[in-house]
């Protein structure tokens, strides 16, 4: 988009840069990877509607926001978690953050200092998320930091579970093209399955719930090998 910009304009692209920075800094765009949004964009279906188990989500989330550092590249996936993970995420935060998730997109949008990603072109309307041929595809070239998956089932034998296939295969290609794999999960969906499984628990690098790190519930995870926090 900058490359479009440059020619119509027949400006540099440091001077694009700039003016877009300026323009989103004034509250006139949004600021994504490779350009800008409209502000019409993000108050597209952004009401926000009470999440369940919101308070122990948010919990969740910042644990999670602790382990993102400056300018690391993450993946994250959907769900409410992720969600409200992204809303909190602090202003000051500079990094790029990749996904499908339709909803995280809008709330990462809304932090000027991080670069925005949009991955893949057809929208799983249940989930809200990108999936398909094209969507794996664009996260196989990827070299994530760090992916964080909102998770709907875990359990010591299956591993990660969830019921929707390309949902799993997106997952799975989330964990491939990353360095570190965050699973991110409210206590009730612990020692549950569900179907069809993402991955074992040894592909996961930590586990973080809303309950205190050494709660005897989660002893057989931190026995398995995972970080819990």
């Amino acid at each position: 988009m900058n490359a479009n910009l440059c020619e119509d304009m027949d400006v540099s692209e440091d001077t694009v840069r700039r003016d877009l920075q300026e323009l989103a800094n004034a509250g006139k765009l949004i600021k994504v990877h490779g350009g800008a949004l409209s502000l019409a964009f993000s108050e597209v279906h952004t009401k926000s509607k009470s999440i369940y188990s919101q308070g122990q989500k948010a919990i969740i989330a910042e644990k999670a926001i602790g382990l993102i550092q400056k300018d690391m590249y993450v993946l994250t996936s959907g769900g409410t978690t992720i969600l409200e993970m992204a809303r909190h995420l602090p202003p000051q935060l500079r990094g790029t953050f990749i996904t499908g998730s339709i909803p995280a997109l809008n709330a990462y949008m809304a932090h000027t200092n991080i670069n925005v990603i949009a991955v893949g072109d057809r929208v799983n309307k249940e989930s809200k998320i990108t999936v398909g041929a094209s969507t794996i595809e664009k996260i196989k070239g990827v070299n994530a930091d760090l992916c964080l998956l909102g998770t709907n089932a875990i359990d010591l034998q299956r591993g990660i579970t969830d019921s929707d296939w390309e949902v799993v295969e997106l997952k799975r290609a989330m964990i491939a093209a990353s360095a570190k794999t965050v699973c991110m999960v409210i206590a009730e969906k612990l020692n549950s399955f569900e179907a069809l499984q993402v991955c074992e628990l040894k592909s996961i690098d930590y586990l973080i719930t809303e309950l205190d790190p050494t709660d005897k519930l989660l002893l057989p995870y931190v026995k398995a090998g995972i970080m819990v926090l």
